[in-house]
């Protein structure tokens, strides 16, 4: 029971607040406004997939599903009610989903880098936005989900790269320096945010068969011309003008060494050039699933 209570006493940094257990080992906030921000991504996803929840090809047979790191738990709130056979399990280092939930959803306090003891196998397991999450063996979280998994049982990464140029229209721009600077702090604290472009390659390598990829992406404001792309735009330019400071702080004070002041001033000149539709920048969006050898599609 203590140490039940203790995780829901968060760790307070920068005006922002952090997972207790495990503390120091995800460097996102866990704070309302992070929570708000978590949800504002799940319905980029949601429309970057036309409505859709994932990409595997389920169907009404899948019993025990799993979604590591769940945070808020949406997604796994959501998928409870599509699939009300189904059991759903969400775990993340941070206590922050709600209390009432579909009867056929729960989330558990767990990282998913300690020995999985689950008592039982799963049908499906989902994973989204894991790139700021698990540095240390990433393909050991894919070996963990193919030994969790029943034969032919899924296995979904949903996830989105760095912010890149679609052109010259950021060259010497706060944003960005802002997103060299963000790299460089998380790569010396041990962590790679630009694995998602390993995904693929390591989920073909734990032996995951009929492995498939979707190409996606989200830009930093309205500036493409296409509907579909603008609308997402919009979405992304609020997700990054609420999420830049908790991209930014724990990562550049911790990683960098700059102070929170520091941090503040270069965000003021980010947040302009997210707004700017002359900067052309967007987020690779990358969806990838793969099932395991044998028995029958989920």
């Amino acid at each position: 029971m203590s140490m039940r209570s203790s995780v829901y006493n968060h760790v307070a940094e920068n005006g922002r607040t952090y997972h207790r257990y495990k503390e120091g080992k995800y460097v996102l906030p866990n704070d309302e406004t992070e929570q708000n921000r978590l949800d504002i991504q799940h319905q980029l996803f949601v429309r970057t997939l036309d409505g859709k929840l994932h990409l595997a090809p389920l169907t009404g047979a899948v019993h025990n599903v799993l979604d590591i790191a769940t945070g808020t738990g949406i997604w796994a709130i959501e998928f409870a009610m599509k699939y009300p056979t189904a059991k759903v399990l969400g775990t993340d280092l941070s206590p922050i989903q709600p209390e009432f939930v579909p009867p056929n959803c729960h989330f558990e306090v767990d990282d998913a880098e300690d020995d999985w003891t689950y008592s039982h196998s799963f049908d499906y397991i989902h994973g989204r936005l894991l790139l700021s999450c698990f540095n240390q063996d990433f393909p050991s979280i894919i070996a963990k989900s193919y030994a969790a998994l029943e034969p032919g049982g899924w296995f979904e990464l949903q996830d989105a790269l760095p912010l890149i140029c679609f052109d010259n229209s950021w060259d010497g721009s706060d944003l960005q320096r802002w997103t060299a600077l963000t790299l460089e702090g998380a790569k010396r604290l041990g962590m790679d945010w630009n694995k998602v472009g390993m995904y693929r390659e390591w989920v073909e390598a734990a032996g995951f068969e009929d492995v498939q990829e979707f190409h996606g992406a989200w830009p930093s404001n309205t500036w493409p011309r296409d509907k579909h792309h603008k609308l997402l735009g919009a979405w992304q330019n609020q997700n990054f003008m609420e999420g830049v400071h908790a991209i930014s702080v724990a990562v550049l004070t911790r990683g960098l060494g700059m102070t929170p002041q520091e941090v503040e001033v270069l965000l003021i000149g980010v947040r302009r050039d997210l707004c700017d539709r002359n900067i052309h920048c967007y987020n690779p969006v990358r969806v990838i699933w793969g099932r395991k050898p044998g028995g029958t599609t989920a």
